[in-house]
C-alpha cells in the first residue's frame, strides 16, 4: 500500500514547527522572502532621486522602468513566499494525491517563472546602474538592490531544484505502486464460477428425441 506521495506521508499528522523550519525548502522560502523584501523596499525608501522641483526619479540611471519593474517583481515574490510556505506548512495534511500533485506543480511552475523574471531584473538592473552617474545617489542602496536580486536568482533556481525532485518522487512512486493487471505475468487468474459444462447427472442422445403428439 503507498504511504507517500510527492515528499510527505499520506497519513497526515500533528504539525512539528520545528521540523518544518528545519526543511532546506523552507530555508529557501524564507530567505526568498527576505531577498524580496531588501529589493522592493530599499527602492521605494532610496531607489528615488529629486532634482530640486523635478519630479523623483529612479536612481537606475533615471529610469522609472527599471525601479517599478524590480518594486512589482519584488512584491509578488514576496506574496508567493507567503503564500507557498502556507501550502508547505498544510501539504502534509493533504490526503488527495491529485491536489498535492497540483500543488507541486503550481510550485514548480512558479519558481521556473520568477528565476527567469529575477534574472531579468538583474540584467536590467547591472545594465542602468553601470550608466548611472550622479552625486545625489545612494550607492549603497543601489548596490544592495543588485546584489539581493541575483540572490532571489540563486534561491529561486534552487526552489526549482527542490520542486522538480518532489514532483519526480510522486510520479516515480505511483509508477511502482501501479501494477497492470495484463502485463503481470506471475499474477493467477481465479477460475470461473461457470467452468461446468452442464447439469450433472442429465445426458440426451440424439436417438432419444421424441416429437409431440398432437
Amino acid at each position: 500500500m503507498q504511504s507517500s506521495a510527492y515528499g510527505a506521508s499520506l497519513a497526515g499528522g500533528a504539525f512539528d514547527p520545528v521540523a518544518f523550519v528545519k526543511q532546506p525548502q523552507t530555508i529557501l522560502r524564507f530567505l526568498s522572502w527576505l531577498f524580496s523584501i531588501v529589493v522592493f523596499a530599499t527602492i521605494t525608501a532610496e531607489g528615488y532621486t529629486k532634482h530640486k522641483e523635478e519630479q523623483s526619479k529612479c536612481m537606475f540611471n533615471e529610469n522609472d522602468s527599471a525601479c517599478s519593474y524590480a518594486v512589482g517583481i519584488g512584491i509578488l515574490a514576496f506574496l508567493a513566499c507567503v503564500v507557498f510556505l502556507i501550502l508547505d506548512a498544510y501539504f502534509p495534511n493533504i490526503s488527495n494525491a491529485k491536489e498535492r500533485k497540483y500543488i507541486v506543480m503550481g510550485d514548480l511552475g512558479f519558481s521556473g517563472v520568477w528565476t527567469f523574471l529575477w534574472f531579468i531584473c538583474f540584467c536590467v538592473l547591472v545594465n542602468q546602474w553601470s550608466k548611472t552617474k550622479g552625486d545625489d545617489v545612494i550607492a549603497d542602496a543601489g548596490r544592495a538592490v543588485v546584489v539581493f536580486t541575483f540572490f532571489s536568482i540563486i534561491s529561486w533556481g534552487i526552489l526549482v531544484y527542490f520542486a522538480f525532485a518532489r514532483y519526480r518522487q510522486g510520479v516515480n512512486d505511483f509508477g511502482q505502486e501501479y501494477n497492470d493487471p495484463a502485463n503481470d505475468h506471475t499474477s493467477s487468474y481465479p477460475t470461473s464460477p461457470y467452468a461446468s459444462s452442464g447439469p450433472t447427472g442429465y445426458q440426451q442422445s440424439p436417438g432419444d428425441y421424441q416429437p409431440p403428439t398432437f
